[in-house]
């Protein structure tokens, strides 16, 4: 009973981020940017950081310039660490 409370607790506790596909170039695979505002530690103004996630997009229904969110999983190969749950918005 307790190891299921803890692997149910666990799956609940994944990241999950919102960011823009960069590529779908890749078979199931795509390129997801994410956007943060960081406060510079000296100036104190807000600076923005990016980061670049490869994701498992088994249906290939995500596009370049869509809004995805992606969610941590368990490593699938050697940078695919990511799996999109869902397209926000589409490409204009």
């Amino acid at each position: 009973m307790s190891t299921e409370t803890s692997t149910a607790t666990a799956r609940n506790l994944r990241k999950e981020r919102i960011g823009v596909v960069t590529s779908d170039k890749m078979t199931k695979s795509i390129t997801v940017t994410v956007e943060r505002k960081v406060m510079h530690p000296k100036y104190h103004k807000f600076v923005k950081r990016t980061s670049k996630f490869m994701a498992h997009d088994e249906k290939g229904d995500a596009h370049i310039g869509d809004t995805v969110r992606i969610m941590e999983i368990r490593p699938m190969s050697k940078l695919k660490r990511w799996r999109l749950v869902e397209v926000i918005e589409r490409a204009k």
